[in-house]
């Protein structure tokens, strides 16, 4: 488990987390999500133990993670600027992963090369984009790691391959019970993969939470009665949002569906709807509720 507790960490007078604090439980798809600046790479370094906090603490397991090689030989973590040595292929960036990381399986490397089409023996800088982060992602996952951490997972995949990955992310987690830990500036690209979500923006989070609750528990009703209404007759309602137009009203509703339907049927209305919320719709409703404007965090 991964404990974050009042991190702070600075680049001159530049806050890029300011007492941040989060937890990460054991075998689940982590999603941090953020403008540029938001401070989600430089999470990913400290936990990595590249950075080193100036306040606070993060521990894996109640271990530190900074100047720990024996805790660092059980993550991994692709930046999103790669690196590679000069003029190499696959093949010889394998054998740089094996002498470091003790548990690398060159069984799974030529598999899961296979698996991306990629040519092991063909120089890495005759790769494209997507298929730079494809050898990136076959070397991290080879390591056969307990924390995996992916910054722009996605960046310069086709839709083909990021489908893909998901799968075989989600097959590394069966089989080993692995944590991984991504981050995008697209809650789309996240919103089937991660089992727990946060928004960070200015160093902090400033939501979090289960993703299957989170979309479970926020939900988009339409309603119209026969006789006239306003906001006022839905006071017993949690509501985040309320807007009509004409007799028809539409409202963003926290709470338990059967309860809250079980009440407005009660009214008798005309019509009555519950429709379903995208991640993205979820989290504008939510930061709206905490006094957040949603372009503001992710533009």
């Amino acid at each position: 488990m991964i404990v974050a507790s009042h991190i702070s960490k600075y680049f001159g007078s530049f806050a890029a987390l300011d007492d941040f604090s989060c937890s990460i439980s054991d075998g689940c798809i982590y999603g941090l999500v953020g403008s540029n600046g938001a401070g989600k790479s430089t999470f990913l370094r400290l936990i990595s133990g590249v950075y080193s906090s100036e306040k606070g603490e993060i521990h894996i397991d109640g271990e530190p993670v900074f100047d720990n090689m024996g805790m660092k030989q059980r993550i991994v973590f692709v930046p999103d600027e790669l690196y590679f040595l000069p003029r190499c292929n696959m093949q010889r960036m394998a054998k740089l992963y094996a002498s470091m990381y003790e548990n690398f399986s060159y069984e799974k490397f030529y598999r899961l090369a296979t698996t991306f089409d990629l040519d092991i023996k063909k120089k890495i800088n005759t790769f494209s984009k997507g298929m730079k982060r494809q050898a990136a992602t076959v070397l991290a996952l080879s390591c056969n790691a307990d924390y995996i951490m992916f910054d722009e997972t996605f960046d310069g995949l086709d839709p083909v391959m990021r489908n893909l990955l998901k799968r075989i992310l989600y097959a590394d987690i069966c089989e080993r019970n692995s944590t991984i830990i991504i981050s995008s500036h697209s809650l789309r690209e996240l919103e089937d993969t991660c089992d727990q979500l946060a928004m960070l923006h200015s160093g902090r989070i400033i939501f979090e939470s289960d993703v299957m609750n989170l979309k479970t528990s926020l939900f988009k009703i339409q309603v119209a009665f026969s006789k006239d209404y306003d906001k006022d007759t839905f006071k017993a309602i949690d509501m985040l949002h309320y807007q009509k137009s004409g007799s028809v009203a539409t409202m963003i509703v926290r709470g338990n569906r059967d309860e809250v339907a079980a009440l407005i049927k009660a009214m008798n209305p005309l019509l009555f709807e519950i429709i379903p919320l995208s991640l993205e719709e979820v989290f504008i409703y939510e930061m709206d509720a905490l006094g957040y404007e949603c372009n503001e965090v992710l533009l």
